[in-house]
């Protein structure tokens, strides 16, 4: 059924189709507004034989949805920014004990300084942690890949993490098509988890292993995620039959037919892209845009295949690792290695700052007239930055950063005297 409603509201509601027995929330903007929607939810018996958890802290949350998902629950939460790095040691522990929790991250900003506004590190920061990381360019796919990560997570009994733009997504009314719990029971069948506490069989389950162990038992995640590849791809075109759309999979191809320049990109940005990339096409520019949906497991051969044909490709980032550059960019040069292909990365939507058709339409001119640099910072005012540099190079006591900054553009006023 066709309804106009927040992105919030739409991964609420799947998450209460998808029959979760504990929630654990704790708030963190821009993620509130699911967890608010879900307790509201629980609190009226809409959602059957499901406890609600108010915690004390993100650390918390993740904490208690590893107990309740070790006991043989089905569990969710959901959080963003600092509230991921201040639960980094549980999210670590549940891909490690191979529970199949299912999370929300709001991609938002990490400071200091304070930002609240959308980028992605902070899911970023988490590539490493063993959790499936799969990004949402829309609403509706925001709201269907929660759907699928439950199902996803529990064959294989890892966490997934789906990731949704804060803001852009989590707070912006877009029609989605609801679907029925009818048909969500159809493709999510009941929880029968791959390991339980049980009195009457007792395991334990995060006992301690050694170097005789260790490495085998990292390996097997690894293993995991690359079954997850096989996996995500299968559960798509099983999720298509049922709700009648395309959703999810690994990679989304959008005009790449006889594409000389590739565009690559994760989450909402996407959509600015395809608008950018169809006027270029008007203008008989041959250039497409591979939209990246699983980013954990990584799709290697999938972009490989896609754009095996390309002269070169933009990887657009928002987020990058301080001291080296593009994060995404890292992994698909690998997947392109031998390949006559070359790789560039722009860093883009810093802490919320918008990606416009001019300025994409301008850097990839720049890019096709080979006349950008490997590592591009879209729109950085270098007035700004030069201004700074220079401070502190005549003056040893300059300063923070930030507020320098925010006086020298004018939005605080400058210290008295």
């Amino acid at each position: 059924m066709l309804e106009q409603c927040e992105g919030s509201h739409a991964v609420a509601k799947a998450v209460a189709l998808s029959r979760p027995e504990v929630i654990c929330a704790y708030p963190i903007s821009p993620q509130t507004h699911i967890v608010e929607g879900l307790g509201a939810m629980v609190k009226a018996g809409e959602v059957d034989r499901c406890e609600f958890i108010n915690v004390e802290s993100e650390f918390a949350a993740l904490s208690v949805a590893i107990g309740a998902s070790a006991a043989g629950a089905r569990a969710y939460t959901a959080t963003a920014s600092q509230g991921l790095l201040f639960m980094a040691e549980a999210v670590y522990n549940a891909s490690g004990l191979g529970l199949p929790i299912v999370m929300t991250v709001a991609n938002r900003a990490i400071g200091a300084p304070i930002n609240i506004w959308n980028d992605h590190t902070d899911s970023m920061s988490m590539r490493d942690a063993g959790w499936i990381q799969i990004f949402a360019e829309t609403n509706q796919e925001a709201l269907d890949l929660h759907i699928q990560a439950f199902r996803i997570a529990e064959e294989l009994s890892l966490p997934v993490m789906v990731c949704m733009d804060g803001f852009i997504l989590t707070h912006a009314y877009e029609r989605v098509d609801m679907p029925t719990q009818e048909q969500v029971d159809r493709y999510l069948p009941p929880y029968e988890p791959r390991q339980v506490l049980d009195p009457s069989e007792p395991v334990t389950i995060g006992a301690m292993v050694g170097p005789e162990a260790f490495a085998e038992v990292r390996y097997l995640a690894h293993a995991k995620q690359m079954q997850a590849l096989e996996l995500l791809p299968h559960l798509a075109t099983e999720f298509q039959q049922v709700f009648g759309r395309d959703s999810g999979g690994l990679v989304r191809p959008y005009r790449l037919e006889d594409a000389e320049t590739i565009v690559i990109g994760l989450g909402s940005v996407l959509g600015t892209i395809k608008d950018t990339v169809d006027d270029m096409r008007a203008e008989g520019i041959k250039i497409g845009v591979l939209g990246i949906t699983s980013f954990r497991p990584f799709p290697i051969a999938a972009i490989r295949d896609a754009v095996a044909g390309a002269k070169r490709v933009v990887v657009l980032e928002k987020c990058f690792a301080v001291g080296i550059g593009g994060i995404v960019s890292r992994d698909v040069r690998m997947a392109l290695r031998n390949l006559p292909v070359s790789v560039l990365t722009v860093v883009a939507g810093l802490g919320g700052r918008a990606i416009t058709k001019a300025s994409l339409h301008k850097m990839l001119l720049q890019a096709i007239e080979d006349k950008l640099e490997e590592l591009t910072f879209l729109d950085l005012d270098w007035g700004i930055v030069n201004r700074v540099l220079e401070r502190e190079l005549n003056k040893r006591r300059s300063g923070p950063i930030a507020e320098g900054i925010l006086r020298d553009i004018g939005t605080v006023s400058s210290r008295a005297g």
